[in-house]
């Protein structure tokens, strides 16, 4: 799996306890995510997705800073269209890609937030996602062209050139865009849009259908970009032994069930048609594939902590090479606690992942 990136994820959350993370006072200080974010590149990983949310702490902010305090560190970095304007968002992001020597990756997200607390609006699906295409065509176009003039539904700018100029390197000509969505029209934009397309945690089955519909439908609509790339946004459970990480799981969930999963729902204020395809999952079985447990999104865990891949080490990295044969290269993992997990997965997990 050595073509395979390895990312894992920063809650970057005002309130401690994230999806059972250790509750430790200065959670969220500079101090700390740079802890973090250190750890990431001496046991092997490639970056962080970093969460974003109106009443958390400004996304690319905390990405910025960390690249500062780090020298290989790769921040995902979400964004929501309408909390940025294309241009503003184009010349942010290429300004910190030099700063920080081409490290930067951007992860579009559409789904529901509290809008009007930072003045935005937006009417229904087909509205938001038609922003949301117009948004990554837009300043794609801003990171490899000049003097851009466009006018569309919802953007438009004239005789625009952001500075500085993003350098390719290779054949990396832009920072990656990458974007999540089950619905048909979140689907429609991945196919024509986004660079790497991020699934949650599906059984085998239900991801390669997705990727089979997904090149279908980029086909379909003559997607004129290079072909685009699948990703895994899942939690990791990894203990030494099977009997270990079975025990931990159920113990986790356990826990959750007692307080009504407070702190792991972060995904359910609204149910999305992804979020609803996971919790869905549990009528299938507690247990689906070889190690995937979908007991957690009965009891509260929301997104990426809706299932979770629980084992050995070995027992893990069997079950994401099941989805490297399908065509997954981008996997963002994460357990809690965060920061003892980093190093716990990235010693015994990712070796297994690179032979």
């Amino acid at each position: 799996m050595s073509s395979s990136e390895f990312l894992w994820y920063i809650p970057n959350d005002v309130k401690s306890g994230h999806r059972g993370d250790s509750a430790v006072e200065n959670h969220n200080s500079l101090e700390t995510l740079t802890s973090h974010a250190k750890t990431l590149e001496d046991h092997g990983w490639k970056g962080a997705l970093i969460g974003t949310g109106w009443g958390r702490p400004d996304t690319f902010t905390v990405a910025a800073a960390l690249t500062v305090r780090t020298t290989s560190f790769e921040p995902l970095i979400a964004i929501r269209p309408g909390y940025w304007r294309p241009a503003h968002f184009a010349s942010a992001a290429a300004t910190l890609d030099q700063l920080s020597g081409g490290r930067v990756r951007v992860n579009i997200v559409s789904g529901k937030d509290n809008l009007s607390a930072y003045g935005d609006s937006e009417g229904d699906q087909a509205h938001r996602y038609a922003r949301t295409k117009e948004f990554m065509r837009l300043v794609r176009r801003l990171w490899t062209e000049e003097n851009v003039t466009y006018e569309g539904e919802h953007f438009g700018v004239t005789d625009s050139t952001v500075a500085p100029r993003i350098r390719q390197n290779g054949e990396r000509r832009h920072p990656k865009l990458y974007f999540g969505g089950a619905s048909e029209a979140a689907e429609r934009v991945s196919a024509t849009e986004a660079d790497v397309q991020l699934f949650w945690g599906e059984p085998l089955d239900g991801v390669r259908q997705r990727i089979e519909h997904l090149k279908s439908l980029s086909k379909t609509l003559d997607r004129d970009l290079p072909p685009l790339e699948f990703g895994l946004r899942i939690t990791t459970l990894v203990r030494d032994t099977t009997e270990q990480a079975w025990a931990d799981a159920e113990a986790k969930v356990a826990e959750m069930a007692k307080i009504n999963g407070a702190g792991w729902n972060d995904h359910l204020q609204s149910i999305a048609v992804g979020q609803r395809r996971l919790l869905d999952l549990n009528a299938r079985g507690d247990v689906l594939d070889d190690n995937l447990y979908t007991a957690p999104g009965k009891y509260g865990g929301g997104g990426a902590g809706t299932t979770w891949l629980v084992g050995s080490a070995e027992d893990v990295a069997r079950s994401l090479r099941k989805y490297r044969d399908l065509g997954i290269t981008h996997f963002v993992l994460s357990d809690t606690p965060y920061l003892p997990e980093i190093k716990r997965q990235g010693d015994q997990l990712l070796p297994l992942l690179r032979d």
